[in-house]
């Protein structure tokens, strides 16, 4: 017991010394600043994305409403006007676009993600809810543009503003351009313009598209996420027969719409030759790590040179497989005849392509002139097609997007992959630009609702979009 106390009596002058240190760091601690804590990022992005679906942007509107409420909501986050501009065609004033920058250390050249603000238009009546107004219900967020963009728009622009508040300094510059008229194929694109009239404000050394991405899942499950080198080019043709015409009642065999038919009967049954690119094999080689069975056998042998023909042959009669093997060119819109009691003077049909790139828009004239088989149809182009090259699969891009997709989700693959459709990316590949569409905001491929009725996002999914897109936003700006 002695001891015990005379232990106590040395230790405690040194624990009154303690209290004192603990006591004066608690009232430092207490009077200095805080350290700034990280923005509630999903709150912000919810905000914004509900001030999104709300501003309407369909083509009759316009974006330029939407693009002040971008601008504002920069120069309110500390972004300088010359950093946050609006910018608007004088003879276009419904086309507003945004360019917003963060200012990087100079270490390379700028990275450029592309996000357009217009939206394709929605009818009220066909919707069980207010398509332009932002529904939660049942986990699900309803609304125009969910999906296409305004969703990825949303993740962006949180990115933007979170890492203006964290004071964080990207290595290169880190550009945005919040834009108008890509749903409409419009009279003046914003990509295109800022492209042609602002080049300074958006010239770059990498471009990020999300729109051109794509994180696909079924069944609840996540399966992949892609990342688009290259477009299909869009462009469409008229195929038109004309004749004398006549009386009805003395039919001839030069009915044009007869002739035209039977050129349309023999189109229906043409595939185009097999023509894989980098980006299509390696996405069938690692698409086949996430099928079974057959499917993944198939994908497997058309990854292989040459590919194997029976292969081929199962995987073209897949509608989403047999797209990416080839050039396609479908009929669209068919009109003919000028009254019911006269034989026809003129038939004509639009014949819409899709061509893989390093195609020509000769080459696939000259096919279609040889099986429509017929020299009395006349082929025509009507919209010509861009030229798209395809963005290179060698560097970092590939790994830089597995680095941050397999931190939140380890089982997920990564797909290069061709897109069939057309987005912005086309203007910045035509210009040198290496362009790339990536997109985290997993979408359930068996029920896909852009520019459809009801469309939709998971409340989950929009939040890890949120997560994903400022993770990888802060990757790419990178110097490599």
């Amino acid at each position: 017991m002695f001891y015990r106390l005379r232990r106590q009596e040395r230790l405690s002058p040194i624990r009154a010394a303690i209290g004192s240190l603990l006591v004066a760091s608690a009232a430092v601690c207490a009077s200095a600043p805080a350290a700034p804590a990280a923005p509630p990022s999903g709150d912000v992005a919810r905000e914004i994305l509900r001030e999104m679906i709300d501003t309407r942007s369909t083509h009759d509107v316009g974006s330029t409403e939407l693009a002040r409420k971008v601008q504002a909501r920069l120069l309110a986050a500390g972004f300088a006007p010359a950093d946050a501009q609006l910018l608007i065609p004088v003879d276009h004033p419904r086309a507003g676009n945004v360019v917003a920058r963060l200012h990087g250390s100079g270490k390379g050249k700028p990275v450029l993600y592309l996000c357009h603000l217009d939206v394709v238009a929605a009818n009220p009546e066909d919707w069980t809810r207010n398509p332009f107004h932002l529904t939660e219900d049942n986990g699900w967020l309803y609304g125009r543009g969910t999906i296409d963009m305004k969703g990825q728009d949303a993740a962006v622009l949180t990115a933007l503003l979170r890492m203006k508040s964290e004071h964080f300094i990207p290595e290169r510059d880190i550009v945005v351009a919040f834009t108008a008229d890509e749903e409409s194929g419009g009279e003046r694109n914003g990509v295109d313009w800022l492209l042609t009239e602002h080049r300074d404000l958006v010239n770059a050394d990498l471009v990020i598209n999300p729109d051109g991405g794509e994180a696909g899942m079924k069944g609840g499950r996540r399966l992949y996420v892609g990342v688009q080198t290259s477009e299909k080019m869009s462009m469409a043709f008229e195929a038109e027969v004309t004749d004398k015409g006549g009386h009805s009642s003395r039919p001839t065999a030069d009915n044009p719409i007869y002739r035209l038919s039977e050129g349309l009967a023999r189109l229906s049954k043409f595939r185009f030759p097999v023509h894989l690119t980098d980006t299509t094999r390696q996405y069938f080689e690692r698409r086949a790590a996430i099928e079974t069975g057959a499917i993944k056998s198939d994908m497997l042998a058309v990854a292989k040179t040459p590919p194997d023909p029976a292969a081929i042959e199962r995987l073209s009669a897949v509608v989403e497989t047999n797209i990416l093997l080839r050039t396609t060119c479908t009929a669209t819109q068919i009109e003919g005849g000028h009254a019911q009691n006269a034989l026809p003077q003129r038939a004509r049909a639009t014949l819409q392509c899709r061509i893989i790139p390093g195609e020509s828009q000769d080459s696939v004239r000259d096919t279609l002139a040889r099986v429509l088989n017929d020299p009395t149809i006349k082929i025509s182009v009507i919209t010509p097609a861009t030229p798209s090259p395809e963005s290179p699969l060698s560097g970092t891009i590939l790994p830089t997007v597995e680095k941050v997709v397999h931190e939140l989700w380890p089982d997920v693959v990564i797909l290069p992959q061709m897109g069939a459709g057309a987005s912005d990316s086309k203007y910045t590949r035509l210009v040198g630009m290496a362009s790339y569409g990536i997109d985290g905001m997993f979408d359930d491929l068996d029920d896909a609702r852009a520019h459809g009725r009801d469309e939709r996002i998971g409340v989950a999914a929009f939040g890890q979009e949120v997560d994903f897109t400022y993770r990888l936003m802060r990757e790419v700006s990178r110097q490599r």
